[in-house]
């Protein structure tokens, strides 16, 4: 009897010790949700670079003969026009090198002229057969040597007056000298490179911005896109300009490649300087006024123990994934959001994406702004063991 007492109580206890530990598991078990609203604002597309503030024509003046810098017509900052004599290096050997060659050039046609009479005279004795023809040739050919040399002094006497025309250094173009490399009396040497002696700014009341943007930001950037950007010398003041044109060839600095990105800025009131650092804002996109949401929202999925605690089927995870990769902020891609009544239940919500800026993202669809939107969750306490034997939770009706 007392046998069969044991073996009753033993088939009645382990019932319901499967049922204890089927619901430990979610015993203790809490979920906090950090949520947001969604509201109704500015999403834009911006995409920020630092450039260099310059001239639109800028052109460096240089010398092509060697000497000494006699004399400096221009300053800094000083005003000149195209023509218009800005500095002179010193004539003196330039003038003995020009009659030098003058003095060759007269006598390469002295030897031009004698040649000329014995070649005329040998024609002669060569007609009666006074001489032999090879005397005949001999002065033919010296005759042409003289020609010859006569041509070269005359080429060199160009050059000559070329470089002393080159020691009076002009202006090229109309504009502002924003930059003097030498002084009165400082020898240049033009024998390998052009020496720079000034540096000419065409127009300040036009300037270009020189940008460089990082290659993953090019694609975004377009011709005529509106920009904005900041100097240091006046922070409180941002200035605007207009993308006029995207270079190709790319730049790359320890692994980093950027593109240059001409931005023309007007300056008519000459505040902007050249070499001044610009920290740039192309505004690539702008959409005034919508439904927008935390962009972490988008990528939220509920953990595993919301579904244990109220007893809800998990969905296949390979078709609930969140979208991700590069096509993740694409506009018009589909995304789900989870919702948060205010029985503190979820409920998946499909939205179409507009533009987002990173922080924030366009959503379109069954919505409207303050609705609570879940951005991440936070599991606590810890579940107990259930065992092989654990009933399953039951699914919601």
């Amino acid at each position: 009897m007392m046998k069969k007492q044991f073996i009753r109580i033993l088939l009645f206890a382990i019932p319901l010790s499967l049922i204890v530990a089927g619901t430990s598991c979610k015993k203790g078990l809490s979920i906090e949700w950090t949520t947001a609203k969604i509201e109704k604002g500015d999403v834009n597309v911006n995409v920020t670079a630092t450039g260099t503030l310059g001239a639109v024509t800028t052109v460096q003046v240089g010398t092509q003969v060697s000497g000494i810098i006699n004399k400096i017509n221009v300053d800094f900052n000083s005003k000149v026009k195209k023509g218009q004599i800005v500095a002179e290096i010193d004539k003196t050997p330039l003038i003995a090198a020009l009659e030098d060659v003058r003095a060759s050039l007269a006598k390469a046609h002295s030897t031009v002229t004698q040649t000329s009479r014995d070649y005329a005279r040998m024609k002669k004795l060569l007609d009666v057969k006074a001489i032999a023809q090879s005397d005949y040739d001999a002065s033919l050919s010296n005759y042409e040597v003289a020609v010859a040399i006569e041509k070269s002094a005359r080429a060199q006497l160009d050059r000559a007056q070329i470089n002393l025309a080159y020691a009076t250094i002009y202006a090229p173009i109309n504009g502002v000298v924003i930059s003097r490399a030498v002084d009165v009396g400082q020898t240049v040497a033009a024998s390998f490179s052009t020496p720079t002696l000034f540096t000419i700014a065409n127009d300040l009341t036009k300037m270009q911005v020189l940008a460089s943007v990082d290659e993953a930001d090019i694609g975004q950037v377009k011709l005529a896109q509106e920009v904005s950007f900041t100097v240091d010398a006046y922070q409180a003041e941002t200035f605007k300009g207009t993308v006029t044109q995207i270079r190709l060839q790319p730049t790359t600095v320890q692994n980093v490649v950027t593109y240059t990105v001409v931005i023309d800025v007007p300056n008519k009131d000459l505040k902007l300087m050249p070499g001044m650092t610009a920290n740039i804002t192309v505004h690539v996109e702008d959409h005034p006024a919508v439904l927008k949401v935390q962009t972490k929202a988008l990528r939220f999925m509920p953990p595993a123990e919301y579904y244990t605690i109220n007893k809800l089927t998990p969905p296949d995870s390979t078709k609930n994934k969140p979208v991700n990769g590069p096509n993740y902020f694409l506009p018009g891609t589909r995304q789900k959001i989870w919702m948060k009544d205010k029985d503190n239940k979820l409920r998946s919500l499909e939205v179409t994406l507009g533009i987002s800026d990173g922080n924030y993202t366009e959503v379109r669809g069954d919505i409207k702004e303050g609705d609570e939107v879940v951005l991440e969750s936070e599991v606590k306490g810890k579940a107990g063991s259930g065992g092989i034997f654990s009933p399953p939770p039951r699914q919601k009706k």
